[in-house]
């Protein structure tokens, strides 16, 4: 990809399963770090179906039930693997599977409660969503 001009609006998707579980992903673009789902909202897209798609491009689930977590800053941060400045929209949402299909963007993958994620060596934009899924803070 060229130089950016601009910053890139992002969706993050914190998937649950039905007993509680959030999907996290390990990816060779946050080296040995746990993530989620997300990418790029195209042109003519809303949030939400950029959420709901790039779910389904990275791990071949449908998910609903969307709620808005927050958006956060991410300003030339070493921690990904290209510099880039992107603004992350966040959504907590709900899947009725289990059968994880990842694409090439992610080498695994794990169920986990928010608490436990906490344990796991998470990105500093994947740990603040968490933390407010825990303290219930979504809209």
């Amino acid at each position: 990809m060229a130089d950016q001009i601009f910053p890139e609006p992002t969706v993050g998707v914190f998937i649950f399963n039905q007993a509680g579980e959030m999907l996290l992903l390990k990816s060779h673009k946050w080296p040995e770090k746990y993530v989620v789902p997300g990418g790029h909202v195209e042109l003519g897209e809303r949030l939400e179906e950029a959420a709901i798609r790039e779910a389904k491009e990275e791990t071949g689930l449908d998910i609903y039930d969307l709620k808005f977590i927050n958006f956060q800053q991410f300003i030339y941060d070493p921690s990904f693997w290209k510099r880039r400045h992107f603004i992350f929209f966040d959504y907590a949402c709900k899947t009725d599977s289990l059968s994880v299909q990842l694409n090439d963007e992610a080498e695994e993958h794990v169920w986990v409660s928010p608490e436990a994620a906490l344990h796991l060596p998470l990105d500093s934009y994947t740990r603040t969503s968490v933390e407010r899924i825990i303290a219930g803070n979504l809209s």
